[in-house]
C-alpha cells in the first residue's frame, strides 16, 4: 500500500520524526505542531495520510473496534514508509522518532515497539493514543525504546484510563516511559507539546527518560455517566440516585454544577450522585424526555421519581425533589 504522504523540514536535518494524524484528519494535521515542536528544524519530518475515508478526512482503521486487518495493513504500510523516506534522505531509521495523535498515537507505539527485523526508533511520542489489545511487542527492543504518553483527563472519546493502562502495562515491561495528563479532551494543548518539547531534546541528546507513574486523582464528588454505564448506575443502584442532565454550552448548568457537588458531599453515604452530558448521551436524554436543562433528576429502583429544572439553591432544590431538605 502506497501512503500520500508529505515532508517537512530543511535538508540539513538530522533525523525522521514521523507524526500519523488521528481520525478525520489528513496529512496536514500534526504539520502545526512543528514550530513549537522543532524550532530548530532538526527534523525531517514525514507527515502521512490514513488510507481510510472519514470525512471530513481520514483515518487508519476502523473506530468501532480497530479491526485487526485494517489496523495491520496500516501499521505495515507507515513501516515501509519510513523506510523508503529514511533511506531515500540518506538518514538513520534507528535516529527517527515516531509519533502520532488518536489512532496515530496508537500506530507510532505499535509501531516502535512491535517485533521486526528493521531498526527500532530512537523515541515514541503517543498523544491520547488508541491502542488494540493483543498486540505483539518486543519487549527485549522496547527496552531501550523511550516512550512519551500524554492524555487528556477530560478525553470524552478515549478514556484517560486507557492511557494509564497503556503506560502502566509498558512500565510493567521495562520500558522507559514518561507518562503525562493535562486538563483537557481529546486534543492537543499548548503545555503538552512544550513538555514533549522538553522530552525530545532528553531523547535526542542520548537520554532515555522515565518517571513513576502519577498517583490517580481522587474519584470525581460527581462522577459522569454515559450511556453504556447508565443501567449499572443508576437503574440498578441500590440508593437512590440523584442526575444531573447538563450540557458544556449550557450557562445555567454551570451555575448549577457546585450546588449538585455540594449535594453529594452533604449526601455521600445516602444518595449517589452522578452527571450525564447530553451532547454525548442523547439516548438517555430522549429516553428521559428531557427537553430543557439544567434537570435535575431523583431515580430510585430503576425510573425516574421527581425532577427539578433550573439552576436554584440547595434547599429549593433537595424541596423540589423531595428530600429531607438540610439547613
Amino acid at each position: 500500500m502506497s501512503l500520500v504522504h508529505n515532508i517537512v523540514g530543511p535538508p540539513t536535518a538530522a533525523r525522521v520524526m514521523l507524526l500519523v494524524h488521528g481520525y478525520g484528519a489528513d496529512e496536514r494535521d500534526l504539520g502545526g505542531l512543528l514550530s513549537y515542536l522543532d524550532p530548530e528544524g532538526r527534523f525531517l519530518t514525514l507527515l502521512p495520510r490514513g488510507p481510510v475515508a472519514a470525512p471530513p478526512g481520514f483515518a487508519w482503521f476502523d473506530p468501532g473496534g480497530a479491526d485487526d486487518a485494517t489496523f495491520a495493513s496500516s501499521l505495515d504500510a507507515l513501516d515501509d514508509l519510513l523506510d523508503e523516506v529514511c533511506a531515500a534522505n540518506a538518514k538513520d531509521r534507528a535516529d527517527a522518532i515516531v509519533g502520532g495523535f488518536s489512532q496515530g498515537g496508537g500506530l507510532a507505539v505499535a509501531l516502535g515497539l512491535r517485533r521486526s527485523t528493521r531498526p527500532h526508533p530512537l523515541g515514541v511520542l503517543a498523544m491520547s493514543p488508541v491502542t488494540p489489545d493483543g498486540l505483539d511487542y518486543d519487549w527485549d527492543a522496547a527496552a531501550s525504546v523511550p516512550v512519551l504518553v500524554h492524555h487528556g483527563t477530560e478525553d470524552p472519546l478515549v478514556p484517560v484510563a486507557r492511557g494509564r493502562a497503556l503506560a502502566r502495562a509498558l512500565m510493567d515491561h521495562g520500558v522507559p516511559v514518561v507518562y503525562q495528563e493535562y486538563p483537557m479532551g481529546h486534543a492537543v494543548a499548548l503545555e503538552s507539546i512544550q513538555a514533549a518539547k522538553a522530552w525530545l531534546d532528553q531523547v535526542v541528546a542520548g537520554e532515555r527518560p522515565s518517571e513513576p507513574m502519577p498517583e490517580e486523582p481522587p474519584e470525581p464528588l460527581v462522577k459522569p455517566v454515559t450511556t453504556a454505564a447508565f443501567e449499572a448506575e443508576v437503574l440498578r443502584a441500590e440508593q437512590p440516585v440523584i442526575v444531573d442532565f447538563w450540557a458544556p454550552w449550557c450557562q445555567p448548568c454551570r451555575a448549577v454544577s457546585p450546588v449538585v457537588e455540594q449535594i453529594a458531599a452533604m449526601r455521600q453515604g445516602s444518595y449517589k450522585v452522578v452527571k450525564v452530558n447530553i451532547d454525548e448521551e442523547p439516548a438517555i436524554a430522549q429516553r428521559f424526555e428531557v427537553q430543557s436543562i439544567p434537570m435535575i433528576g431523583l431515580f430510585r429502583d430503576g425510573r425516574l421519581e421527581r425532577a427539578a429544572l433550573g439552576a436554584k439553591p440547595r434547599q429549593a432544590l433537595e424541596a423540589e425533589l423531595g428530600m429531607l431538605v438540610i439547613p
